[in-house]
């Protein structure tokens, strides 16, 4: 399974290089692909670096994590491109950094918001509910940190779960996209680093649908 992700900053960085240790071959993107070569370098043969149009072609699996007011433009220029592959998304809107699709995102619903920026493309909500350096630090740790996500399709669920395995963390499946919001920013989840159990009884209290773990 290849990777690629768009925006390869803190999160995307982190996480994706997290990838690269557990064995899979990672793109890392951004409109400045030579600025990423520090990064590829020290990942080693299995990273490399490229533009957003490269990796959308390289990655079976695709990882978003760009500020959100990005997600229409990357949505426009690329969104054929990423039509009916997983795309785990971990971008998060604030109000003031991210205009209208923010506004739209906090309105509507995050996940929602960006299956429609992002159309036939199989989404998961994913990596988004913490900070890079709890992902930098804390990823095989026993008992391994939960991270929650949501999504509509079983099969995107299951090799998201995967992924967030591969990192060294444990995947909670919190609901569909609509329960996406729980762990976003202002979610009664968001910044609940804990383990999956702790993560579950959380979201039993929290959200209306009842989480499962995978």
């Amino acid at each position: 399974m290849q990777i690629g992700v768009i925006g390869s900053g803190r999160i995307g960085g982190t996480v994706g290089g997290l990838w690269v240790k557990a064995g899979y071959p990672v793109l890392f993107s951004s409109r400045h692909p030579e600025q990423l070569k520090p990064l590829v370098d020290g990942l080693g043969p299995l990273a490399r670096a490229g533009t957003v149009a490269e990796a959308v072609a390289f990655g079976d699996v695709l990882f978003i994590a760009v500020p959100y007011g990005a997600l229409p433009e990357v949505g426009k220029e690329h969104g054929r491109g990423m039509a009916g592959k997983v795309v785990l998304d971990a971008t998060n809107a604030y109000r003031h950094r991210d205009g209208a699709a923010g506004e739209d995102a906090l309105a509507n619903g995050i996940g929602p918001t960006t299956a429609k920026y992002l159309p036939g493309a199989r989404i998961v909500r994913a990596f988004n509910f913490t900070s890079a350096s709890d992902f930098a630090t804390r990823h095989h740790q026993e008992p391994r940190i939960a991270i929650p996500i949501a999504g509509d399709d079983r099969a995107a669920l299951d090799t998201a779960s995967e992924l967030v395995r591969a990192a060294g963390f444990e995947p909670v499946v919190v609901g569909p996209l609509t329960i996406a919001d729980s762990f976003a920013p202002g979610g009664p989840l968001f910044r609940q680093v804990g383990n999956a159990e702790e993560l579950r009884q959380k979201a039993r209290a929290a959200v209306p649908a009842p989480p499962s773990g995978r």
